[in-house]
């Protein structure tokens, strides 16, 4: 389904309504929310403004609405990989509220973000940069503390009038730096909104200081480096001297100067020396962002062979990155010798496995992928990636029910992806399960903030079970949710 297409005017007119209508809604002048809005935490006069439900529901709207407008990156591997990282640090920083959504975007630009009510939002680009996990979980830190410090409710409170207009045009502009670049995500403040970013840049500088300081005590509480902080800032700093005008996306919200880093380092040397351990798995998801990030799998063959040929560091790293250019390249051979050698020497690392599956899959070898698959899971049960896999080799094999009975179950497990709602609803019309199908396009459609399509899917699926009473409850219920996520769009 040609989903762009489709989702072009819903999708514009979610966003039109989101920065718009909600954050109207959001400005304590509106009379209507004086019902709606709690008393203050002590301590926390941002509550007043806006509660931490509403800061949610705009999160998870706002979600929507990138969603519908930005193509974001299907890597169930490196979903992982991120998510685990993300809640790890998350259990130790000052975030009250678990409820994280991670959203990657295949962009070689550095960019990440924080949307109040838990949205984080990576570019793959991060991996070009930081040199090891530390200094990429470093990034993840800082945005952690602007979450748990509530900053985008303080600037509200700060800038009152104003916070409509500057808050719409700086949603705006992720998407557009999301979809386009920097240089036209900044043009998306026009100069009405510009108006506000004097006051706003002041308030934002000492946002930052106070996510420095609390991303360094979340590293330390992680037992992580915190002098990856500095580190990481150093290295942001060399992008700007050879940047010019065309900053990092990350770097116009997010400026470093010396003292920035000088800081930054003063607050790492005040803590014991210790040795920090590399974690392995973090150069194999780079090598893996770098190959998908490069269009011709020739440069990524290059590149990692230059690495191997000069003994740099993390060889192993270089060669999964090797195979898997070769891959994309479908040079099988190479591929399939260069992942050998390495499970050889690995034999209990699942990201070599992962990709030797996803080589079986492309070779059309589907029943050794499936055999493999099932010892994995067998000590792996539910693993997400892996699971993934497992439905692909199905689909692949036009297994289409046992595929089909894969991602449902999947879907239970991660209600909020809808690339497994976007599978499930090809695999049940290769099946013939037509009424299937429109639930399945329903609940991807809500999850991008298509409302009025996904209830045209749903309209169509009640007519079809119209004799099955469970079912058309269900369809019916859901189409009330639906009609109870716009209300509440309303209210925002």
């Amino acid at each position: 389904m040609n989903v762009s297409i489709r989702l072009k005017r819903s999708g514009l007119r979610l966003f039109s309504t989101l920065v718009v209508t909600g954050l109207l809604g959001l400005l304590p002048s509106t009379p209507s929310m004086s019902a709606d809005i709690k008393l203050p935490l002590l301590g926390d006069s941002a509550s007043g403004v806006i509660s931490k439900q509403q800061e949610y529901e705009l999160g998870r709207l706002w979600l929507k609405s990138f969603r519908s407008r930005v193509r974001t990156y299907d890597d169930p591997l490196m979903q992982q990989y991120l998510e685990q990282l993300l809640y790890n640090l998350a259990t130790y920083s000052d975030l009250e509220d678990p409820r994280l959504e991670l959203v990657i975007v295949k962009n070689a630009s550095m960019n990440a973000f924080a949307v109040p009510g838990g949205v984080v939002g990576f570019h793959t680009g991060v991996f070009a940069y930081a040199e090891n996990e530390d200094q990429m979980a470093s990034v993840l830190a800082h945005e952690l503390a602007h979450l748990s410090q509530r900053h985008f409710a303080r600037g509200v409170e700060a800038q009152r009038a104003s916070s409509m207009i500057s808050m719409a045009g700086l949603l705006a502009s992720l998407v557009i730096a999301a979809t386009v670049g920097g240089d036209a995500g900044m043009a998306a403040i026009t100069s009405t909104q510009a108006m506000s970013m004097q006051g706003q840049l002041r308030f934002s500088r000492s946002n930052e200081q106070e996510a420095d300081r609390l991303g360094m005590q979340t590293m330390e509480r992680a037992t992580r480096d915190p002098a990856a902080v500095a580190g990481m800032f150093e290295t942001m700093l060399k992008a700007t001297r050879f940047a010019g005008s065309r900053l990092p996306e990350f770097l116009r919200s997010h400026p470093v100067t010396e003292k920035r880093i000088s800081d930054a380092r003063g607050r790492a040397m005040a803590h014991t020396m210790r040795h920090y351990v590399r974690n392995p798995e973090y150069f194999l998801m780079q090598a893996r962002a770098i190959v998908a990030m490069e269009k011709d799998p020739n440069d990524s063959i290059k590149r990692f062979q230059a690495k191997l040929d000069s003994n740099a560091q993390n060889p192993d790293a270089a060669r999964y990155g090797l195979a898997l250019a070769y891959l994309k390249l479908g040079d099988h051979e190479e591929a399939g010798e260069i992942l050998s050698n390495l499970i050889a020497a690995n034999p209990y690392l699942l990201t070599f496995r992962h990709s030797d599956i996803e080589l079986d899959i492309a070779r059309g070898n589907y029943d050794g992928a499936l055999s493999k698959l099932d010892k994995l899971l067998s000590i792996n049960p539910n693993n997400y990636p892996l699971t993934t896999l497992r439905s692909e080799a199905l689909w692949q094999d036009h297994r289409y029910e046992d595929a089909g009975e894969v991602l449902t179950a999947l879907s239970r497990m991660r209600p909020e992806d809808p690339m497994i709602w976007y599978r499930l609803a090809e695999v049940r019309g290769l099946a013939g399960n037509i009424s299937g199908v429109h639930q399945a396009r329903a609940e991807y459609f809500i999850l991008v903030g298509a409302f009025d399509r996904a209830r045209d899917q749903l309209s169509l699926a009640v007519k079809l079970v119209a004799a099955d009473f469970k079912r058309s409850a269900i369809i019916r219920q859901r189409l009330k949710d639906i009609a109870a996520m716009e209300d509440r769009l309303e209210k925002l």
